[in-house]
């Protein structure tokens, strides 16, 4: 592909004279990945402006250069690097411009791409959405923390909640040339905010929920919030269907309401005050939870979810409501709830000692989530509630007094421990949810930790074992240790079982 047809695609005709249109065959935003034919895209990250790295692009091999716009105007110019003369185009928005290009060169994507995003829930909605579509005999793939989940094998993505927009446009044109038809994928507020899903062809969208997190990079709720709602302002194309938690705080369902309503969004909303589809009632059971819903006011049969965590009922009918296609599906497709499967590192029961007590584990890492898990435990709970847990290194630091909070008030005992610290003092860290969570036991070493709450449970005791989920490895400075929550989990209680 020339240049030139990128700059058409893109709305810019400009006319470039044929030595000065080279041929394109990739586009990258890192410069280690730059080879003869690439476009460099030069991006100012929190650390580094890419535009340092133009020179070593061009000498790379790269035969253009997009980079970022002082005066908010598009134009070209021309670098020049020893022997080499490459065209530069100066956009207002060159992450836009990245995704864009990227999904272009990548090829066609599945027909039908669902994005989900929230501060909690999105893994596990979005994997039940899979599942769901597989039920009804789609090809189907979810995208997000949990990696590519699918029955299609492709090489592993980069670990990242939204993949990197060349990433992303590759994995999806690679699902589509497999058959894959439906994919449903994670959108995170890094993600929508760096622009890396502006080049998927996105048919449907979801918002789960909005509490705190990642203040450390967005600084404001409200501009948190702001990023997710690029999906519903600019992503997702005018009559399009969105489906809502409508038990999430007033101020962010009001907006999403007005956004549909001028948009011509059809929106879908799930919950206790939810008119689509409405929780009248939830009821705990050893092997999970039996609903009871209305579907627009019309009472349903009841349906057996098979798995615990009244969370894990929103995100279950978030996912219903994002499957049907048309009203005359939704008792079906709700009736396939009793056949979904739990998602791995989300309120999973890993292990149960011969005392019936039993051990979860939870990627719970925010207040709210950590809350929610807690709750949801506890009806299964005929004994005492246990928790582990830490926090974050290099994350926003608001939240962890507000963890110890939560931890304090409804669990019965309270283990901190660390969780990823990155490159602060652990100790600090500890101590920051230890202020408001004066009766924890402090264990620095997580699997100290684990085994020493695993010994203390009775007959009929939950331990849940919160924070890092799925996650195999400890972030400890630049290195990541070997630690997998559920593995361990699951030995230690052998080892006290024998």
């Amino acid at each position: 592909m020339r240049f030139s047809v990128l700059l058409h695609s893109y709305g810019l005709p400009h006319n470039l004279r044929e030595d000065k249109d080279p041929i394109v065959h990739d586009i990258t935003a890192d410069s280690r990945h730059v080879h003869k034919g690439s476009v460099f895209v030069a991006l100012r990250g929190q650390r580094h402006d890419g535009a340092e790295f133009i020179p070593l692009a061009i000498i790379s091999g790269a035969v253009a250069i997009v980079t970022q716009s002082e005066n908010e105007t598009s134009f070209l110019s021309e670098h020049r690097e020893g022997d080499h003369c490459v065209p530069v185009l100066h956009l207002p928005q060159p992450a836009h411009f990245l995704a864009q290009a990227a999904a272009w060169l990548a090829g066609p994507q599945p027909d039908h791409i669902v994005a989900l995003t929230g501060t909690n829930g999105k893994s596990s909605t979005v994997e039940f959405l899979r599942q769901l579509w597989e039920l009804k005999g789609y090809s189907a793939a979810s995208l997000g923390t949990l990696g590519l989940r699918t029955t299609v094998t492709l090489p592993p993505l980069p670990a990242l909640t939204t993949p990197d927009p060349v990433s992303l446009a590759k994995t999806l044109a690679a699902l589509k040339a497999h058959h894959v038809t439906h994919v449903a994928l994670e959108a995170s507020s890094h993600g929508l905010h760096q622009h890396r899903l502006d080049g998927v062809k996105i048919t449907a969208s979801g918002f789960s929920n909005l509490t705190r997190d990642h203040l450390d990079y967005h600084r404001t709720i409200e501009a948190y919030r702001d990023a997710k709602l690029h999906l519903f302002l600019e992503l997702i194309p005018p009559g399009s269907r969105i489906v809502i938690n409508s038990d999430m705080d007033e101020a962010t369902c009001k907006i999403l309401h007005r956004i549909a309503a001028e948009r011509g969004l059809v929106l879908r909303d799930v919950g206790e005050k939810g008119s689509t589809l409405t929780v009248r009632s939830v009821h705990p059971t050893p092997q999970g939870q039996v609903l009871r819903l209305a579907l627009h006011g019309r009472a349903l049969p009841d349906i057996t979810l098979p798995i615990p965590g009244r969370f894990q009922v929103y995100n279950a009918l978030m996912a219903a409501a994002l499957c049907w296609d048309n009203e005359e599906e939704a008792p079906h497709i709700l009736s396939l709830l009793s056949q979904l499967q739990g998602v791995p590192g989300r309120c999973e029961c890993v292990a149960t000692l011969p005392n019936n007590a039993t051990v979860y584990v939870d990627y719970a890492h925010t207040p709210d989530a950590l809350e929610n898990v807690l709750l949801s435990l506890r009806p299964h709970t005929t004994g005492k509630l246990h928790v582990v847990f830490g926090a974050g290194g290099n994350r926003d630091t608001g939240k962890r007094p507000l963890m110890g909070q939560v931890a304090e008030h409804l669990a019965d005992h309270i283990i901190i421990t660390d969780d990823n610290p990155r490159f602060e003092d652990p100790a600090t860290i500890r101590a920051a949810i230890r202020a408001t969570c004066p009766s924890a036991l402090e264990i620095g070493d997580r699997k100290t930790a684990i085994e020493t709450a695993i010994k203390q449970l009775e007959p009929g005791d939950i331990l849940l074992i919160a924070g890092k989920g799925h996650e195999t490895g400890q972030i400890v400075g630049a290195d990541i240790h070997p630690f997998n929550d559920r593995l361990i989990a699951r030995t230690l209680a052998e080892k006290v079982a024998s």
